[in-house]
């Protein structure tokens, strides 16, 4: 059936006026008459005003057909083709599909299908569950079904938005949805769902360790082990003594690790499967050095560096693997640290900058008093954050070429990085002293600190922190809370204007078809005019 999704579109049919109008007015002039006839020219040149007669008939109908085309194609054309519709739908989340609480639950979707509930996987394009394949899930027979299921089962992160999009796929069915609930799964927004959707999340009751990050310290290796359960995610660190050249070794709560060299020296930790022909689940690069930080402070900067010592502790300790903080009295003769605050009125030893050329230490300087009073509030982005303010700022000139990291409400730098070589150089314009500044007093200080004192990316492994956050997405099992999801309902009751409730349709967007259509009849309008002038330049020859 066709239907016009817009059809005050089809007002522009009146343009069929303009070709009629051109064609009654375009005729082929008059008979020629003597020069000296001039009454007869001026009678000749009447009659063209009153005679009007269409001419060239296949030209007009063409022009005419073109605009009609054109003017159908506006109003959006669909063809609409009834499809049978189920009494409602159950919708299998693959991940689901493989839990053991799904076993409680078959019954009740068996009860629904035989109530004329369609079965369809909760994935792009909800594929329909073949019933050999629900017989084969009843059965806990794996088959040739598993590898379907864990393509269904990726990317499964924002089921809630999958199930407000079947809301608008299956208009006016009520909705039996089955997912696991597992925290992972519900990222987005959750919008308001219709009262149709019964949501059943399953629980998964497992847990599982895993290593997130490793690093020599000494003669025993320090491993951060999270472990994850239906209620929380936790991490602990443990010891245990070091191993080389591929030696297996047992960490309590986990499969066999063992070490492997990365061919650059390096090496990594791997967790061996159960089955050793099978590929290893985890790869986790060893930090060989410590990462080190230092802080040197002269005696007027002393409250400086214990806000700043208590900041980068607090720091450190969301680090997958926590820093070595030192401060020291005596002025350094070298760069000995991964990190080195300076705190003091003395400008940098002579060569720093150059050694950091082909190294990838990081220091820190703060500004030099007397400094000059402003005005000014730190610019953020969180939402409730506190407001920073700035009493005074230091002479120090911005970097040439330099970053900024931290800036005001105006836009200039409170903190700039410059780049030399493989290292950084963080020039803060203020200090953290009660009287320069109210850093000290930002909960959100240790929190910036952290920005900083995340390692680079490497080649292998990339940040720490970044892979820290991906290893525990995956074995994530926090289960989310039964109150935030739709009503459960053992046996989904089917509406009774389900029951009376028009079938379905499918709709087919006619519009390419249309322009084809058009693109067709312009090439024929040409050729018809084209032959006409052609002919018409043969009768005048």
């Amino acid at each position: 059936m066709l239907a016009l999704l817009n059809p005050a579109a089809l007002l522009a049919l009146a343009g069929l006026l303009v070709p009629v109008a051109i064609h009654l007015w375009n005729r082929r002039p008059g008979r020629e008459v003597a020069v000296g006839s001039l009454r007869w020219l001026a009678a000749g040149a009447n009659r063209r005003l009153r005679n009007l007669k269409p001419e060239q008939l296949w030209l007009l109908l063409l022009r005419a057909a073109l605009l009609a085309v054109l003017a159908v194609a506006v109003a959006g054309p669909v063809w609409r083709t009834a499809q049978s519709s189920s009494r409602g739908v159950v919708l299998l989340s693959p991940e689901a599909a493989s839990l053991p609480a799904l076993a409680g639950l078959k019954p009740t979707i068996d009860s629904l299908r035989r109530r004329g509930y369609a079965l369809h996987w909760l994935a792009p394009d909800f594929p329909r569950v073949p019933g050999k394949a629900w017989q084969q899930l009843k059965a806990g027979e794996a088959g040739a079904t598993t590898d379907s299921i864990a393509a269904l089962a990726a990317g499964q992160a924002f089921a809630w938005a999958r199930v407000q999009q079947a809301t608008a796929v299956f208009p006016g069915q009520p909705l039996y949805v089955v997912t696991s609930a597992a925290l992972r799964n519900f990222g987005g927004s959750h919008a308001l769902l219709p009262a149709a959707v019964t949501w059943q999340a399953l629980p998964d009751t497992t847990t599982t360790s895993w290593v997130g990050a490793a690093e020599l310290v000494g003669d025993s290796l320090q491993l951060l082990v999270g472990h994850s359960s239906e209620t929380r995610t936790t991490y602990q660190r443990k010891k245990v003594p070091e191993a080389h050249n591929g030696q297996p070794f047992r960490v309590p709560g986990l499969a066999t690790v063992r070490f492997q060299p990365d061919g650059k020296g390096g090496e990594y930790l791997v967790i061996v499967p159960a089955d050793r022909t099978a590929k290893p689940i985890d790869q986790i690069g060893v930090d060989v050095v410590p990462k080190v930080i230092e802080i040197y402070a002269s005696p007027e900067y002393a409250a400086d560096a214990r806000y700043l010592q208590a900041g980068l502790r607090a720091a450190g300790g969301a680090l997958p693997i926590v820093p070595q903080l030192r401060q020291v009295k005596t002025r350094p003769d070298g760069l000995h640290a991964d990190w080195v605050f300076w705190l003091s009125d003395e400008p940098l030893p002579p060569g720093w900058r150059e050694d950091m050329a082909s190294s990838k230490h990081r220091i820190w300087v703060e500004a030099a008093a007397p400094g000059r009073a402003d005005t000014a509030h730190l610019a953020t982005n969180e939402p409730g954050a506190a407001a920073v303010a700035v009493f005074r700022r230091g002479g120090h000139a911005a970097f040439q070429g330099g970053e900024t990291v931290w800036a005001d409400g105006q836009g200039r730098a409170i903190l700039a990085r410059q780049t030399l070589g493989r290292g950084n150089v963080y020039q803060l314009h203020t200090r953290l002293h009660p009287a320069w500044s109210t850093l000290a007093d930002d909960p959100q200080l240790p929190a910036r600190l952290l920005e900083l004192l995340q390692p680079e990316p490497t080649d292998n492994f990339g940040s720490q922190q970044t892979r820290l956050a991906e290893v525990e997405a995956a074995h994530d099992r926090r289960a989310l809370a039964p109150a935030q999801l739709p009503a459960v309902s053992a046996t989904p009751a089917v509406p009774a204007s389900t029951l009376a409730r028009p079938a379905t349709f499918r709709q087919t967007d006619l519009r390419p078809w249309l322009v084809l259509l058009v693109g067709l009849l312009l090439l024929l309008e040409r050729l018809l005019a084209r032959r006409r002038e052609t002919l018409a330049q043969s009768v005048n020859l």
